[in-house]
């Protein structure tokens, strides 16, 4: 449900200036322009911000992909984000290597048959929940596991992109895309 009521999808056949090149780039990269940049780009900096933070918490985390795909998870789930925790199950599932089980116990609520994932998962939400300021407990358990301390640095990064999408999504109740449809959260 959206509580944007003027705010339409931008089309891409349509747009202008700043808000072409940014669908024209997601063209490009992707091969389609998902429904959330669409709807994102209206205030272009958004977008842009977005775009900006998510390519470099790809590159930059020192997560495996399948790791960066645990945290965006979480951080979805923990937000309430329908839309994005299609998407990402997809890229998990199609892209970047979760574990069919680990993927399938993220979707569940169930517990994480890896103890790695399963520790950087519950810091991540816990992250979320806790706005930042997680217990001592979660983040030993997270650097027991084999995490580095500026690895929390990045799941604040990816928590902020995150924010971004996930709530952008919430505000115009963002139609999933054909690409994520198998993934639809129920």
């Amino acid at each position: 449900m959206s509580y944007l009521k003027t705010l339409t999808p931008v089309a891409h056949a349509t747009a202008e200036g700043q808000q072409k090149q940014l669908l024209d780039g997601a063209l490009k990269q992707l091969g389609f322009i998902p429904n959330m940049y669409a709807n994102m780009v209206n205030a272009p900096a958004v977008l842009n911000t977005y775009l900006h933070g998510y390519g470099l918490f790809r590159g930059e985390s020192g997560f495996t992909p399948a790791e960066q795909e645990v945290v965006f998870l979480a951080v979805s789930q923990a937000n309430g984000c329908t839309y994005c925790a299609a998407a990402h199950s997809m890229i998990a599932d199609k892209v970047s290597g979760v574990p069919a089980p680990v993927l399938s116990a993220i979707r569940q609520g169930q517990p994480i048959p890896d103890a790695k994932l399963a520790a950087l998962y519950a810091l991540t939400q816990e992250m979320v929940r806790t706005n930042g300021r997680p217990d001592q407990d979660m983040v030993t358990a997270f650097l027991d596991a084999g995490y580095q301390e500026k690895h929390i640095l990045y799941i604040v990064l990816a928590i902020a992109v995150k924010v971004l999408s996930n709530f952008s999504n919430h505000a115009f109740g963002t139609e999933l895309d054909a690409r994520f449809a198998a993934y639809k959260v129920v």
